[in-house]
């Protein structure tokens, strides 16, 4: 097994940033990477941010905090991840984007490094055979906030190595996580399982059988969940969870996973949630 050390993250948005502050914070050298320096640089902000909240509230130590952010540094050029020992992609949900990226990571990256995914749903088996080390491939997806969820699904795809996966389960675990090892099939466990709940309780609320607030209300009073359907949706993101829902679709055929109309409209419509300002929620407030 090799030791992991240098871990680099591709993508900029929410996902990206978590798993970096993640990563920074047990100890591992990360490297940030952004398609513009201006973008890397403003996640390194915003992990700083972050880590200054912790601070504030008495969550993390200062030498904590300045020894986790000497480790990180933001960068534009994809060369600069090609010394790292793990490379976690958590761009956008798209197939063919991910696919590109392997391709390209799979040159740049040095030979033996693990190439991992944070994808929710999308066949990580697609992403390794564009690469020549299929068996160094695999899926790690955190939950969001990645800094809070305790969780990681380590996807084993049907080319990934008994070496790979361990060695990706004990970083995870380096990282304060409690690893769950799922078979490379849409959805893992968490999304295969929560997805269609969501999605019915958009067809719930469409068919006016209750509406938003009472759904939410009930499933935290009833279930005892944090939070309720659509606040979840809002947090996840709506066209991410459209792209879930239909990559589930696409391997099962199950009515449950077809996309809700509603869900459709609303993507089209650009109300996404929270990163847009409105989804079924408005906190533009």
């Amino acid at each position: 097994m090799g030791e992991i050390k240098r871990v680099g993250i591709v993508g900029s948005g929410i996902m990206g940033s978590g798993i970096a502050e993640v990563a920074a914070k047990a100890g591992f050298e990360v490297i940030l990477r952004s398609r513009s320096q201006s973008s890397a640089d403003a996640m390194v902000a915003g992990l700083q941010k972050s880590l200054d909240k912790q601070v504030e509230k008495g969550r993390l130590e200062e030498a904590a905090r300045d020894a986790a952010l000497a480790l990180v540094r933001g960068v534009s050029d994809l060369n600069e991840l090609a010394d790292c020992d793990l490379v976690i992609e958590s761009i956008l949900e798209d197939l063919p984007t991910k696919k590109q990226l392997f391709n390209d990571l799979d040159r740049i990256v040095k030979d033996g490094a693990i190439l991992a995914t944070n994808t929710s749903t999308l066949p990580v088996v697609e992403m390794a055979m564009e690469t020549g080390r299929p068996e160094r491939v695999c899926g790690v997806h955190f939950f969001n906030p990645a800094p809070a969820m305790p969780l990681v699904e380590i996807v084993r795809a049907i080319t990934s190595s008994d070496e790979t996966i361990a060695e990706t389960r004990a970083f995870a675990e380096a990282c304060g996580k409690g690893p769950v090892e799922v078979k490379d099939q849409a959805g893992f466990i968490v999304n295969a399982l929560l997805f269609p709940y969501l999605n019915n309780a958009i067809r719930l609320m469409d068919a006016g059988v209750a509406t938003r607030d009472d759904i939410d209300a009930a499933m935290k009073g009833g279930c005892n969940f944090p939070m309720g359907p659509f606040a979840l949706l809002d947090l996840v993101g709506l066209d991410t969870s459209l792209s879930i829902l239909e990559a589930l679709y696409t391997e099962f055929k199950d009515p449950n996973y077809a996309p809700a109309p509603l869900l459709r409209r609303m993507v089209s419509a650009e109300r996404l949630g929270r990163k847009s300002g409105i989804g079924f929620y408005d906190y533009r407030k």
